[in-house]
């Protein structure tokens, strides 16, 4: 990996993926809607790239030269039922295919890896969005990385851990998240994995 997309780096998760992906030295190419959303540090180290992952020319051109997407869709707190997430993860894996591009890595929640009865009610339009982000993934045929974390705590970095299909925790740091966002794409043991990451227990 030396260039990679980066869609919803301007969302709190999304900073540290852009951080860490700058920290490696990777070029970044980064998809905005407005300009009031990027960090001012961002402004003069990445691409930028304005549009909306909804709009599919726009994923186009976002993902034009790089080796592997992250993608960190968010709903900034909105919990109301959306599509919009699903969408954006639809244009980006025909766009992918089309571009003959393999690796993304992608957020989700959790919450899909426990039954809808332990997932509070508030939450069930949401999760029903970020099913259809999984079932959109799984299917793609891609080397995806389904990243499915618990709560994102705005915690310095700690170590943590990833096991494939279940939740190891109820905690991760968004630092760490947003590390695993972007190392993952460079680790196989990860593709067509759904993870699940979250603080290490302390060894005693």
């Amino acid at each position: 990996m030396q260039r990679i997309a980066i869609i919803g780096g301007t969302g709190m998760t999304g900073e540290c993926a852009v951080d860490r992906a700058l920290e490696k030295g990777l070029k970044v190419k980064l998809l905005y809607r407005t300009e009031a959303t990027v960090p001012e540090r961002f402004k003069s180290k990445v691409d930028l790239v304005q549009g909306d992952a909804t709009n599919y020319e726009d994923v186009k051109r976002l993902i034009e030269g790089v080796d592997g997407v992250c993608v960190i869709l968010g709903t900034r707190n909105k919990l109301e039922a959306t599509t919009e997430l699903s969408r954006g993860t639809e244009n980006l894996i025909k766009a992918m295919k089309e571009a003959k591009l393999t690796k993304f890595s992608i957020v989700m929640s959790s919450f899909l890896l426990r039954p809808l009865n332990e997932v509070p009610a508030v939450f069930h339009k949401l999760n029903e969005e970020h099913q259809r982000m999984l079932d959109l993934t799984k299917a793609s045929g891609l080397e995806y990385i389904a990243i499915l974390p618990p709560h994102i705590a705005d915690e310095p970095s700690t170590a943590y851990t990833v096991v494939h299909d279940e939740a190891p925790c109820r905690l991760v740091s968004k630092y760490d998240l947003g590390k695993f966002i972007v190392d993952s794409l460079d680790q196989p043991e990860h593709y067509g994995k759904v993870c699940g990451i979250g603080k290490a227990p302390k060894s005693t």
